[in-house]
């Protein structure tokens, strides 16, 4: 059985198909399976039990990304086709079973939007999958964390200015939770490149005993040093959704984007909000002891 799974181009988004994606190994463990999805999203995928190939969508002018996968898809006669971006290519290929997803953006839970396409109800979690070699490189970056003496994961870091909560807020943060935890740890985690950097250098230079866990690791690694950690806390990401899905306990900081829409989505996750109108509310407003207590609740919860 062969299958092409079309996801997003963006890292979380992609993090949320994973648990459709797992559900169908799951019912089809001999299927070949190709992802087509944007070159932040590829390495999610590496290690995917059935991985046939991931087929890389770098955009182009006029859509003729769209074009270039038809060309590269056309050949093969696949039995089940998902594609969850609703392009028209899924129905000018030679297949079986087709699940598109239509009609855009809606209202409520995008894991849910993504299990209906398929029929699950409940949404299955998102997930990873990882290598022993990933399992070892995260060894070497995350030391292991006691209950005295957690590992917690701060996400300063996000696509849009708008999400991101005040850098100068991480301070403050971590000494309300070092009065409960003296012995506890940051690592700071965030993406590759000159800007996911930069946002990130303060809380770094704040927080001078913190784990610099960003912008050198493939995703998998990534994903695999949250697992390592007490708690993931950061901004509406990329990153929030993978700490979520490799079961990480996380708290999510929503501003101007919609927690009802986008919260994290686990065994373990919580979101706080800022004061205001859902989608509109500046981040700024986010109280820095409104963090620190659902993120000491949330440990606390984790532990029971």
């Amino acid at each position: 059985m062969r299958i092409l799974f079309i996801t997003a181009t963006r890292l979380g988004d992609a993090v949320l198909s994973t648990g459709i994606l797992n559900t169908l190994i799951q019912q089809w463990p001999d299927a070949r399976i190709t992802v087509a999805c944007g070159p932040v999203a590829a390495g999610l995928f590496s290690h995917m039990p059935g991985l046939e190939r991931v087929l890389v969508m770098h955009k182009r002018r006029y859509d003729l990304h769209w074009l270039d996968l038809w060309k590269t898809c056309a050949p093969t006669r696949w039995d089940m086709t998902v594609d969850l971006r609703g392009s028209i290519i899924s129905f000018a290929l030679r297949s079986g079973r087709r699940f598109v997803m239509r009609g855009g953006r809606r209202p409520g839970r995008r894991v849910g939007h993504l299990g209906a396409l398929l029929g699950l109800s409940p949404a299955p979690h998102p997930t990873v999958w990882l290598n022993n070699a990933d399992q070892q490189a995260a060894a070497q970056v995350i030391p292991p964390h006691t209950p005295d003496a957690p590992v917690i994961a701060l996400g300063p870091t996000a696509n849009w200015h708008g999400k991101i909560w005040p850098t100068e807020h991480y301070l403050p943060l971590w000494q309300q939770l070092a009065a409960t935890y003296p012995q506890a740890r940051p690592a700071i985690f965030y993406g590759p490149g000159p800007q996911e950097a930069e946002l990130a250098r303060p809380v770094l230079h704040a927080l001078p005993h913190a784990i610099d866990a960003g912008g050198r690791f493939a995703l998998t690694e990534t994903a695999a040093m949250l697992a390592r950690c007490a708690l993931y806390i950061g901004n509406d990401s990329g990153l929030m959704h993978l700490a979520a899905a490799a079961g990480t306990p996380t708290l999510g900081l929503f501003g101007p984007s919609r927690a009802s829409e986008y919260a994290p989505t686990g065994a373990m996750t919580h979101w706080v909000e800022a004061p205001g109108p859902e989608g509109l509310a500046p981040i700024a407003g986010l109280s820095v002891e409104r963090v620190a207590h659902a993120a000491l609740a949330l440990l606390r919860q984790s532990r029971t």
